[in-house]
């Protein structure tokens, strides 16, 4: 068997259970014939077929209490919960509008029904099988409401094509943080810098970028784009929020390239999809691009805390949207002239000009 899974590619477990299926005993002892297997497959195959909910009344009520049951309380009365809606068959109900129920997951009655019924056979049912029930209009086995229940709420299945999609793909091993230049660690030499967007109500945002030597900040200004709030969003189509990857592209490199060059070498970033068009940004201003880990601000530890220092400015839950160009320049005005302990009670703004001028007389002292 285990040869034949080598030549077939397949696993010798799927092998051993097409023998055993579909053996013969005409001979009296089982014999696998392929004649009799392909029999099988075409009378298993035969449509249309009746689905084990409609057939099997107990199993279906089973199912059905499970998914939709009431919550109750320890002393078990019901606990009534929201009043919701009449459900109109959308895809994604609000969360808010749904009901409370117990809400079992397919695969948690799947499972559980080898538990309460361990010698009933006909009481089993895989938890695709009720998936289908719930998404597959012509089965008619479940109510189409129990989809509410879910707690996904999701009427309809994610395409497979979906869920391949990588959200952090932009990612590759050549732009991890592990590979960024050793001295950059150290902040000892300047020109490397931290990024990331602080997020206001109504998808608006503000770039922030922090030099980590100096502590220097630079606002990114991200507006509106054409068309915000005067047509429906399009699915797939252009981001106009402000922070799509496009308009991050040209925000960022319209900021970065008023720097000189010495000082725009590195950019460590978070893994947001806003600079998944690094490689052009790499390529206009001559700065590296990498990305921290997931889940580790620890790696840009300037910058996050640059972002709750901004945060005096431009608080949580407010549109950010609403300031201009000239505000954000004003703030980072303001935040670079604040004396720092880190830096010996200096600006960030003197540091700045310190490390300018430094380079201004290496410079000139390399002319020949």
């Amino acid at each position: 068997m285990r040869e034949i899974a080598r030549t077939a590619g397949r696993d010798p477990g799927t092998i051993s259970r097409e023998l055993r299926r579909n053996a013969a005993t005409r001979g009296g002892k089982p014999v696998y014939r392929a004649v009799v297997a392909q029999w099988k497959a075409q009378q298993a195959a035969k449509r249309p077929k009746t689905a084990k909910l409609v057939g099997n009344e107990r199993l279906r009520e089973y199912v059905q209490d499970r998914l939709a049951g009431n919550v109750r309380r320890p002393d078990g009365t019901i606990v009534p919960g929201p009043r919701t809606p009449q459900w109109k068959g959308l895809n994604k109900p609000h969360r808010q509008d749904r009901r409370w129920s117990t809400a079992w997951s397919p695969e948690q009655i799947a499972h559980r029904l080898k538990v309460d019924f361990p010698d009933d056979e006909c009481m089993r049912i895989s938890h695709e099988a009720i998936y289908q029930s719930l998404f597959i209009q012509g089965r008619g086995a479940l109510k189409r409401e129990l989809v509410t229940c879910l707690r996904t709420g999701r009427a309809l299945r994610q395409p497979r094509a979906r869920s391949r999609n990588k959200p952090q793909g932009h990612v590759t091993a050549d732009v991890v943080l592990s590979k960024r230049p050793a001295e950059a660690e150290d902040r000892a030499v300047p020109g490397h810098w931290e990024g990331d967007l602080i997020i206001g109500t109504g998808r608006s945002a503000i770039g922030t970028l922090v030099e980590r030597s100096s502590r220097a900040t630079l606002l990114v200004h991200l507006p509106r784009m054409e068309g915000w709030g005067e047509q429906p969003s399009v699915k797939n189509g252009p981001a106009l929020g402000g922070y799509g990857a496009v308009a991050m592209n040209a925000a960022l490199t319209a900021s970065v390239t008023t720097l000189p060059e010495q000082l725009r070498k590195t950019l460590t970033w978070d893994r947001g999809k806003e600079l998944s068009g690094h490689a052009q940004f790499t390529l206009e201003t001559g700065t590296r691009v990498f990305f921290a880990d997931p889940h580790s601000p620890w790696q840009r530890p300037t910058n996050e805390n640059t972002n709750g220092l901004l945060r005096q400015y431009f608080p949580k839950g407010t549109d950010l949207s609403r300031w201009s160009a000239e505000d954000l320049e004003a703030v980072a005005h303001a935040l670079n002239n604040r004396p720092r302990k880190i830096l010996g009670w200096k600006t960030p703004a003197e540091v700045f000009e310190e490390q300018l001028r430094s380079l201004q007389q290496t410079g000139v002292a390399s002319t020949p």
